[in-house]
């Protein structure tokens, strides 16, 4: 048995322990609060988006359009995003396991340290890496997104894919793949916009009478081009909002697990604590009585 010393160490070492991790749980459930509630303030840009997305659908050739555009893949093209911290439980190594997955010829571009850090350690074609702020910005993401766009229009890579951990609730984080370029036609474009502000998705539903009212200046081509790019670099911003979310949420957890299995170690330790202490006592008691009984 561990001497009374040793133990009283390892329980400040755990009382320790169990503070840190309850003051990381508080904090990653303020930080997952405003990260759901900066999610949930695009829905009125989403909706937007769609109706004159929708008004559009009819009034140009899709086909036309450089990101409508069908080619031959041989290179994907993929905007992956981590955290740039741990403490998160399974959350990156469950995404970078869809990495792992990945056969065919592919370059990255990573939002996040532990994703960079992969591609680096796995010897993957690196692109580009940027931070993952928690303050995440819709400027940074537009960086990113952009980046991404332009390998895409020089032929450096034939598609354009997003994996990142997809928020479900605080016990449920997916690593999902969503491919962004090219897009396949307006009116899926239009049902995902729809679908993130929180609509029912109907793609091929006639437009409403307030989007056929609408006027396009200088035409509809033009106007789709300036839009097109806005609906990309949003679609990025909202999955690494969802991503960070997803990752204050795995923290948040994780760190609970940690205090709770702290505080089921402190009861253990002080229980041994106590019958060492007794043990010692009695050992006390025997050594006095069996002096007298010598005397």
């Amino acid at each position: 048995m561990a001497s009374t010393r040793d133990i009283r160490r390892r329980i400040k070492s755990v009382k320790n322990t169990r503070q840190i991790t309850k003051a990381m749980e508080l904090v990653a459930a303020s930080k997952m609060k405003k990260a759901q509630a900066a999610a949930l303030a695009g829905r009125p840009y989403a909706e937007l988006m769609a109706q004159m997305l929708g008004a559009l659908a009819t009034r140009v050739e899709e086909s036309l359009h450089p990101f409508l555009a069908k080619r031959e893949v041989r290179t994907r093209g993929i905007i992956l995003i981590t955290s740039d911290k741990g403490l998160c439980g399974p959350l990156n190594s469950n995404v970078l396991k869809i990495v792992t997955d990945i056969k065919t010829p592919a370059k990255y571009a990573v939002i996040g340290r532990k994703g960079s850090q992969f591609i680096a350690r796995t010897s993957r074609e690196l692109l580009a890496d940027f931070p993952a702020n928690d303050r995440t910005s819709f400027a940074d993401i537009k960086v990113v997104a952009e980046f991404m766009v332009k390998q895409f229009l020089d032929g450096v890579v034939d598609t354009v894919e997003v994996i990142w951990p997809r928020f479900r609730n605080t016990l449920v984080q997916v690593p999902t793949v969503m491919p962004l370029l090219p897009l396949t036609s307006l009116h899926d474009v239009i049902a995902d916009l729809r679908s993130d502000a929180g609509l029912a998705a109907a793609p091929h539903a006639a437009p409403k009478a307030a989007e056929n009212q609408m006027l396009f200046e200088p035409d509809a081509a033009s106007v789709l081009d300036a839009l097109l790019p806005l609906y990309l670099n949003r679609e990025v911003y909202q999955h690494a909002l969802d991503a960070k979310a997803s990752e204050h949420s795995a923290r948040m957890v994780a760190m609970k697990t940690a205090k709770d299995n702290a505080t089921k170690l402190l009861g253990e330790l002080t229980l041994e604590y106590n019958k060492a202490r007794q043990a010692g006592i009695t050992q006390e008691i025997l050594e006095i009585a069996a002096a007298q009984y010598a005397a």
